[in-house]
């Protein structure tokens, strides 16, 4: 029997740059094999799949997730919920985000090695999972999850599953806790630079870790052929970011002209996180979020759109990711609708898939519609350039494949 799966009928939307046209995508085993233009019937072998006209595009990528993130309060998680709990439910979390159609994510810290490895070996159903380990953070930095009237430090703070981190300071410290991550699976380190709406013991404009401490887990993660991500709001921590050599900026909502510039120079990726600030500001006070955080969340729910037009006006690369957490993640798909104002549909779309594969370093297997890559593919109901709010939705998901694999269909057979 051949494996050959041949997706026609489609509007095609290859991420390339290159316009979308009615056409087919032809898959032999994991890859792409044939990309064709046009309305012809085919004659070959396989298995064939009418589309209808549905947008057929690469699968999402989502660079800024949290699977391990059951709760919106990291440190009360780790106080109410049993390791083996979070770690079940993070496995039907990461289930869900495929079905979503996100095919490759990045977690941004929380998630180990160990549930790559239950993907990878189909003990649970999942996404291409990247993972960071814990996040490395100064004392009373964004992860360090003590409130300011609790005293005792630890290295690590959090449970064995969860959002638990790293508490390192000094550059031997902060080098110490990246190779230990890295020596324990991490895919790249994470790392905060300033401080964070949900933590309790910073301010936002507070700038965290010297640049010397930021290069100290630089230098640690380029010593294996691989990067450091930033949390970072503000231009003075995105700039000791940039001067340290860390690869992408998460959030950047309070980015100016000059740091924008900056980035585009080093080639600084940004990672956007707008659908989290939405949510929070929603839903958050009935989730029980802290008057803090919530004083916190004003400074930066207006400002993430601004940020984003300049640092596009700037060249800046921008990539895509949501930061959602607990029940909010079900939105994981209105990120693209959000971003599609200041960047266009296709500017959407291409930060979600060709650009995110780029900043991951995996552009030579995903992130587009070509012969050779691997065939990580979503097709969505209707017209995904007239409408980019469809993608990302179980509801408007009419097929997902994974390396070849179809992992979620809802087209009739």
């Amino acid at each position: 029997m051949s494996d050959r799966v041949v997706l026609t009928e489609a509007m095609v939307v290859p991420a390339t740059g290159a316009p979308p046209f009615e056409g087919r995508v032809v898959v032999e085993g994991r890859h792409i094999v044939e990309v064709e233009n046009g309305t012809s019937t085919y004659r070959g072998t396989g298995h064939v799949i009418r589309l209808g006209g549905r947008s057929l595009l690469p699968g999402l990528v989502d660079a800024h997730v949290h699977v391990t993130a059951a709760d919106l309060d990291p440190g009360e998680q780790a106080r109410r919920r049993f390791p083996s709990e979070v770690a079940v439910l993070a496995a039907a979390e990461l289930e869900r985000m495929l079905a979503r159609g996100f095919t490759t994510v990045r977690d941004a810290g929380g998630a180990d090695a160990g549930l790559r490895r239950a993907i990878e070996t189909g003990a649970i159903n999942g996404p291409r999972l990247l993972v960071s380990g814990r996040p490395l953070s100064q004392t009373g930095g964004h992860a360090d999850f003590r409130s300011p009237a609790e005293g005792r430090l630890q290295e690590i703070c959090g449970t064995q599953v969860g959002v638990e981190s790293w508490v390192a300071d000094g550059e031997d410290a902060v080098r110490r806790a990246a190779r230990d991550e890295l020596r324990r699976g991490a895919d790249q380190i994470k790392v905060m630079a300033s401080g964070g709406v949900m933590s309790l013991a910073d301010k936002l404009e507070s700038v965290q870790y010297s640049v010397s401490e930021l290069a100290a887990a630089v230098d640690a993660a380029r010593a294996v052929g691989t990067y450091v991500l930033a949390h970072a709001y503000t231009p003075p921590a995105i700039r000791a970011c940039i001067h340290a050599g860390v690869r992408s900026i998460e959030h950047g909502n309070l980015l100016d002209e000059a740091t924008a510039a900056l980035m585009a120079e080093h080639e600084v990726f940004l990672v956007p996180t707008l659908v989290t600030y939405e949510a929070l500001h929603r839903e958050g006070s009935g989730e029980g979020m802290s008057r803090e955080s919530l004083q916190k969340l004003e400074l930066v729910v207006d400002a993430g759109l601004g940020s984003l037009r300049i640092a596009a006006a700037a060249g800046v690369r921008i990539g895509s990711g949501s930061d959602l957490l607990g029940s909010m993640r079900r939105y994981q798909g209105r990120e693209l609708a959000i971003k599609a104002g200041p960047l266009s549909p296709m500017g959407a779309v291409i930060a979600a898939t060709r650009t995110n594969a780029e900043l991951l370093g995996l552009a030579d297997l995903i992130g587009t519609v070509e012969p050779g890559k691997e065939a990580d593919l979503l097709v969505v109901d209707g017209d995904i350039l007239e409408d980019p709010g469809l993608a990302g939705w179980s509801e408007t998901t009419a097929l997902v494949m994974r390396a070849g694999r179809i992992v979620h269909q809802t087209l009739a057979a």
